[in-house]
């Protein structure tokens, strides 16, 4: 009976093993069954590339693609590695990890995919599609290789990816140059060729070349996860004590041991990579985490309050409240809360321990991110809590992966346990849980936006009085300016970075300035550079730039910003008389 619902429902219900193919079933193994495999995937890739889209294009004709000031800040790291006056990949600097800006670079070379930000969104709005199939394999991946669960297994994934592509906070995201999206990618993939090496390990009393395989992909992408986010980090200690309990347990296994050596060192190369870039270039290892444009420094520079400080209770709690209000509005989201919580009790119970594995990862960002509020300096408000402001709200979307897959077990696991019962009958009420709780974070408006527009608002009425002076000023000028607060405004002009001077233009190993340095020489004598200064009250240009020979053409100010003052340099002045 499971078998005439599994493949005479409709195509959209069926598997997706076809891009597992070494995990399917004999039950499955048919050139008919592959074949409406063939179609359910291409109906699900283009129901997420149709999503992405549309979402894209949305945002994108409202003008907030450009909002946040985190995503600015990601295209023009990206874009100085090419267009500055000292371009090469030291331009990508230290706090950030540096491949969601490589990925971006090919696609903002033109300059009107670059000032408009749509070539930074690209590798966003694949990484969405990748994100949701890989939400789709993977919870196929966990409940067909169980008789109890095979027959819903289709249809939970249905509802997973349903759960993962629509969430509205996803869907702003991916829309932009943030990295978050881009890293979930990963974190994913990762679980899906782990959640294959491991269902291998089980099936055989050694691992074989697929196995094998499997694990090196994982390595692959978490190496990825570790250049895009620092959570990546934390994830290749959590995945790699997962596969060494596995080795541990076979350690007869000759060939398992040497692709756990080389899973050991491709998940280490990563962080090695950057420290000792970091080491070389800046004189410190853990400049990143240490020097003056670090999360830490900022924070003690800014001052905003941090309910959680040195409380990793109240910083697990502030993480998963960020992560229920990127789910639903108000209080509903302890709901998802509450069925992750019972499809974790029943993958356990019914699934055993690959699903467990598989869950207890998916649960793990909690501990990374408690500690990361509480003692690693980066604050997260949440409108419902004190401050009751929106600050680093999109940590939450780290736990989307958990609950999309929980929402898909929870309908397979239901479904096992009221035999005789319809899958798709159990699935209509998850459904339907899942579209109102979106819906009411549309008509609340997604607080991952609501963070972009008031970052925007924060900085508009400074930085659009600064573009209209320097719309007034000559075309071909050259400008002196501190690039890290108030990058958008060149980008939103189109003014090519090589035509700005900027803190990044010197050799940073020089310490503490290289007196050969660009930056440093126009610092001092700024008319033998530059045509105009642009300084913000307390950055960098207002504390070193020597005044003498300049001329004040404007002074800017504007309600909670610094003051901006632009000026030109007296050698432009005698060449204009």
């Amino acid at each position: 009976m499971s078998q005439v619902f599994f493949y005479g429902r409709s195509d959209l219900l069926d598997s997706f093993r076809f891009i597992y193919p070494q995990s399917m079933t004999k039950r499955a193994a048919t050139a008919n069954s592959d074949s409406v495999r063939e179609r359910s995937a291409a109906r699900v890739g283009g129901l997420a590339v149709l999503a992405s889209l549309s979402s894209f294009f949305y945002y994108f004709e409202h003008g907030k693609i450009l909002e946040h000031g985190d995503a600015v800040a990601h295209i023009n790291i990206a874009r100085r590695v090419f267009d500055s006056l000292t371009p090469g990949p030291l331009q990508l600097g230290t706090v950030w990890l540096p491949l969601p800006h490589v990925l971006m670079m090919p696609f903002i070379v033109s300059n009107k995919m670059w000032q408009s930000g749509i070539g930074a969104s690209i590798p966003s709005l694949v990484a969405y599609v990748f994100g949701v199939l890989g939400i789709f394999r993977l919870v196929g991946e966990l409940l067909e290789s169980n008789e109890r669960t095979y027959p819903a297994a289709a249809l939970a994934a249905a509802v997973a990816a349903f759960a993962y592509g629509a969430n509205p906070n996803l869907l702003y995201m991916q829309a932009t140059a943030l990295t978050e999206t881009l890293y979930l990618a990963f974190f994913i993939w990762a679980l899906v060729y782990l959640a294959e090496f491991l269902g291998g390990m089980r099936s055989a009393a050694r691992a074989d070349e697929t196995a094998r395989r499997a694990l090196g992909k994982c390595a692959l992408l978490v190496a990825c996860a570790e250049m895009t986010r620092y959570d990546g980090w934390f994830l290749a200690g959590a995945i790699g004590a997962v596969v060494f309990a596995v080795v541990a347990r076979q350690w007869g296994d000759r060939d398992l041991r040497w692709s756990a050596v080389k899973f050991a060192a491709g998940v280490a190369v990563a962080p090695v990579l950057w420290l000792v870039y970091n080491a070389a270039i800046y004189g410190d290892a853990f400049d990143f985490a240490n020097g003056p444009y670090s999360a830490k420094a900022i924070e003690m520079r800014v001052g905003a309050p941090n309910p959680a400080f040195h409380s990793l209770f109240l910083g697990g709690l502030y993480f998963l409240k960020s992560a229920q209000a990127t789910l639903a509005a108000g209080n509903w989201g302890r709901l998802w809360v509450a069925g992750a919580v019972a499809a974790t009790a029943l993958a356990w119970w019914i699934l055993r321990g690959r699903a467990g594995a598989i869950l207890a990862l998916l649960w793990a960002p909690i501990a990374f991110y408690a500690y990361s509020i509480s003692y690693g300096w980066v604050p997260l408000h949440v409108p419902m809590w004190w401050p009751f402001a929106v600050f680093n709200q999109r940590f939450g979307m780290e736990l989307l992966p958990l609950f999309a897959i929980s929402a898909g077990l929870l309908v397979a696991s239901l479904a096992a346990l009221l035999p005789g019962t319809a899958a798709w009958k159990v699935a209509v009420a998850p459904i339907v849980l899942i579209a109102a709780s979106y819906a009411f974070v549309i008509q609340q408006q997604p607080l991952d936006l609501v963070e972009a527009v008031r970052s925007w608002e924060m900085r508009r009425g400074l930085d659009t009085s600064v573009e209209r002076v320097i719309k007034t000023l000559p075309a071909d000028s050259l400008f002196m300016m501190d690039l890290g607060e108030h990058v958008g405004i060149m980008e939103r002009l189109g003014i090519p970075l090589r035509r700005v001077v900027n803190g990044e233009d010197h050799r940073p190993w020089v310490r503490p300035t290289d007196p050969e340095g660009t930056w440093e020489r126009a610092l001092a004598d700024p008319g033998r550079y530059v045509n105009y200064v642009i300084a913000f009250e307390g950055d960098s240009v207002d504390r070193g730039v020597r005044r003498e020979n300049l001329t004040l053409l404007t002074v800017i100010h504007s309600t909670g910003q610094p003051t901006a003052r632009i000026y030109e340099t007296q050698m432009h002045a005698n060449q204009l008389r």
